[in-house]
């Protein structure tokens, strides 16, 4: 398990400078959120490359800029879009593999258009661009997210029981709670599809607070992780807004390693 953070804690920031940010609050591992499509290509993924490498740094993730859009380009009834989505899609792989990343981030159909097709022939389509991640080393993770089919715990259980176990998950803590759903319950529908979480807290009245400025159990988060034989990493997801400054970062850098340091010892 390895301490990580999201390069979205700076947007609107451009990627690079917020990046390089993280590297100087000690920051090694990361999931890099791509926010538009120049930064899906050569050279500019050559520059964030080297920017990683000279520092020592892994990039385990990456986020689509489109996720927002996913119900239009890859989940309506127009079965075209679908096809021709599957190949703008190919372009968030390959960007993945080359920065040597390991997952790409799903939102999947939002909860408004979920009449738009069958569950079923959601679960089928995520299913061939899962595959087609294989194809690059590169597994596609479903995230539970507010407003969207996922953010439903007894979507996420469906969804695993159609695929037989064949798809994986990234586990949101702020966003189950924005969805008024139980975070513990919706990690344990993930199962042992679970691969990948977004690190932050909570309490009454905010939603979005980075690790140990709230009040959820990470105790018990950890006890459970460990029950559903959890083998990702945590990486730390808040908006730029949900903190002051550089020394906020490196607490909540602390904070987690303390909760990876607790996960190992009931581990071992």
């Amino acid at each position: 398990m390895q301490i990580g953070i999201s390069t979205a804690c700076f947007y609107p920031e451009v990627l690079e400078n917020g990046f390089e940010k993280l590297l100087n609050c000690g920051f090694r591992f990361f999931e890099v959120f791509v926010n538009t499509f120049s930064e899906l290509h050569h050279p500019y993924l050559d520059q964030l490359k080297i920017q990683a490498e000279s520092r020592g740094a892994k990039i385990l993730s990456l986020h689509p800029f489109t996720s927002g859009f996913e119900s239009f380009l890859l989940f309506s009834a127009y079965e075209r879009r679908f096809e021709d989505g599957m190949e703008f899609y190919r372009q968030y792989f390959e960007a993945a593999a080359f920065l040597g990343a390991e997952i790409l981030v799903l939102h999947g159909q939002r909860k408004e258009r979920a009449g738009d097709i069958p569950e079923e022939i959601y679960f089928e389509r995520y299913h061939r661009l899962f595959e087609l991640g294989k194809t690059y080393g590169i597994t596609l993770a479903q995230e539970n997210v507010n407003a969207f089919c996922s953010e439903n715990p007894e979507f996420l259980h469906r969804m695993r029981s159609y695929l037989h176990g064949d798809c994986a998950f990234v586990l949101d803590l702020k966003q189950a709670v924005r969805s008024g759903h139980d975070p513990f319950e919706t990690c344990a529908q993930m199962g042992e599809q679970l691969i990948h979480i977004h690190l932050n807290d909570h309490k009454p009245g905010k939603d979005c607070l980075l690790p140990g400025r709230g009040i959820t159990d990470y105790g018990r988060l950890m006890r459970q992780l460990k029950r559903q034989n959890y083998k990702g990493n945590l990486i730390i997801e808040v908006y730029r807004k949900n903190f002051g400054g550089r020394q906020d970062l490196i607490e909540a850098k602390r904070k987690a390693e303390a909760i990876q340091k607790y996960f190992y010892t009931i581990s071992s």
